[in-house]
């Protein structure tokens, strides 16, 4: 049986979308954040760095959400969440996995989390916090000209991929950005809206939002 060690709305959506849409037998396992259960020897123990998500297939423990992204993709193929292995498509639909990782999420985490850079509560904290937005809404627009350069109906294109849990899960997190600056949300952006709403049609990811008990709006 497949594990995966999740909160709601955290980086952990990712595979949980794929997990649903693979329709493979899994057992959600709740990592009370709010309690630092993250940060409990047993968690700990699972993965050193104390972050969300784990995922836990037979003997293989397994962090870092791109990661587990490949392996569920690797160990069905038949599903198709891939491109086939040494095509074009497949090298660029590694590129923007990297791309959505390393830079975009990378670039949230900033946001959300200054204080892990700066002092707390200091005006750098608040001028960080600030840059980072900015840059966030710098990378939400190149995601919507990748959009608009190929017309499909998914980031990849015509096929529906694993990019798309990933792209949905990090443009869900710019929901509140129109509260308080003009950094526009994802939503917001002429291909990105309704790519969002496609997205949310689809019966997976109605039921992750129902499995993390998550309410609208939900991007």
């Amino acid at each position: 049986m497949i594990r995966l060690h999740f909160y709601p709305s955290t980086a952990a959506m990712v595979p949980h979308i794929l997990l649903e849409e693979l329709g493979v037998p899994y057992e959600r396992v709740l990592v009370d954040r709010a309690n630092d259960a993250h940060k409990s020897p047993e968690y700990l123990a699972l993965n050193p760095n104390g972050l969300i998500p784990v995922l836990v297939d037979g003997d293989l423990v397994l962090y870092e959400t791109a990661a587990i992204c490949l392996h569920l993709a690797d160990a069905h193929p038949q599903a198709g969440l891939m491109p086939a292995l040494g095509s074009t498509q497949r090298a660029h639909a590694y590129k923007w996995l990297m791309w959505l990782t390393n830079t975009l999420q990378a670039t949230l985490i900033v946001y959300f989390y200054p204080h892990r850079w700066v002092e707390a509560g200091s005006a750098a904290q608040n001028e960080v916090r600030a840059m980072a937005k900015r840059r966030v809404g710098e990378l939400l627009d190149q995601l919507d000209a990748e959009l608009a350069r190929h017309g499909g109906p998914w980031f990849m294109g015509e096929a529906h991929s694993l990019l798309d849990a990933y792209v949905f899960t990090l443009c869900r997190w710019t929901r509140h950005f129109s509260d308080d600056s003009p950094v526009r949300p994802a939503r917001e952006r002429p291909h990105l809206g309704p790519y969002l709403q496609r997205m949310l049609e689809r019966p997976a990811l109605q039921r992750v939002m129902a499995n993390e008990g998550l309410s609208p709006a939900y991007v």
